[in-house]
């Protein structure tokens, strides 16, 4: 579940950083804000657009109408933004990516190529390069009685002191259809969800989750 495990290529984010100085990703979550803020006043006006405070859109990503962005967010080069998105700020989008028709983002970083295409809500998360969330799916970020999050492995208890935290997608994770994926899930490279699944705990690399009592190794 550390970065070096969750992301092959750092320099698959302009967050590298971030990642590089932390163990595990979750720690990055409480710094992003800052982050994209000092690292959008550093941006070169000739190759990103300021259309409004602490936003910054690079000049070839393609935004469609109807959508709203709040800063500070930073939108990379050849991303698609779709009719409806709702961008709350603490932002950080890479390159190549898809936000999808009524997907919302808050306090998010997204590596390079992740599609969240259809009515997905990404907060207080991570989503590692090539990572693709299926329609309606969701990361729940607040536990119902609002205690500090957990993640879960077998017996293991790792305390992360957050309040909130969605979920952490390692490279090439892909999430079926109308999942949920419950606060301090961690699905780690390669891994599936299938459709309609409730996600708890952590789905180790390169296996399936098709229940909370199935989680097999692929073929």
């Amino acid at each position: 579940m550390k970065n070096a495990d969750m992301f092959c290529d750092l320099s698959a984010t302009q967050a590298w950083k971030l990642f590089a100085e932390a163990t595990y990703p979750w720690e990055v979550l409480p710094q992003i804000k800052a982050f994209v803020r000092a690292l959008g006043l550093t941006l070169s006006p000739a190759e990103y657009n300021h259309p409004s405070e602490e936003v910054w859109i690079h000049k070839s990503a393609v935004l469609y109408p109807n959508i709203y962005i709040a800063g500070p967010t930073i939108i990379g080069e050849g991303t698609e933004v779709r009719p409806g998105a709702f961008i709350r700020g603490s932002v950080l989008v890479g390159r190549g990516c898809v936000i999808g028709n009524s997907t919302e983002l808050k306090n998010c970083i997204l590596f390079d190529k992740v599609q969240v295409p259809h009515y997905n809500y990404v907060g207080d998360s991570i989503l590692g390069q090539f990572a693709h969330m299926g329609a309606g799916a969701i990361c729940s970020n607040v536990k119902s009685d609002k205690t500090l999050i957990k993640v879960r492995l077998g017996n293991n208890i790792l305390e992360t002191g957050l309040k909130k935290f969605g979920a952490i997608l390692g490279d090439h994770v892909e999430v079926g259809c109308n999942s949920v994926l419950n606060p301090g899930t961690v699905i780690e490279p390669y891994a599936s969800v299938y459709p309609l699944s409730r996600v708890r705990g952590v789905v180790k690399a390169g296996h399936i989750f098709k229940s909370q009592d199935e989680i097999v190794p692929r073929k």
